[in-house]
């Protein structure tokens, strides 16, 4: 159970840091470059790769019907799995070869 709550958390941090990660994009905060750096590495990569296998075993424990996802905080749970649908919404945006 900690190890959940304590990836839950991880995957949460990362979750913010994408969300300062794509404010990035539109505008230049400016400052030291190994900070920028820094977020954007733990902004795109480490969430992306994070946040799903949070969700994943979220889903685990919802199908196998574990009192451990109980045990998490709810807003945690809610807040992972939005930023999943947004960090999907993202890639997809990337990836359309419409966009202008």
């Amino acid at each position: 159970m900690r190890w959940l709550l304590f990836l839950s958390r991880i995957a949460f941090i990362c979750n913010l840091f994408f969300l300062l990660t794509v404010l990035l994009q539109w505008r230049n905060l400016g400052g030291n470059d190994a900070v920028i750096s820094t977020i954007i590495i733990i902004g795109y990569v480490f969430a992306i790769v994070v946040n799903p296998l949070v969700n994943i075993f979220y889903l685990f424990m919802l199908i196998r019907k574990k009192p451990l996802l109980q045990r998490l905080p709810k807003w945690l749970v809610l807040a992972n799995f939005i930023f999943l649908l947004l960090q999907l919404q993202y890639l997809l945006f990337l990836n359309d070869t419409f966009h202008y």
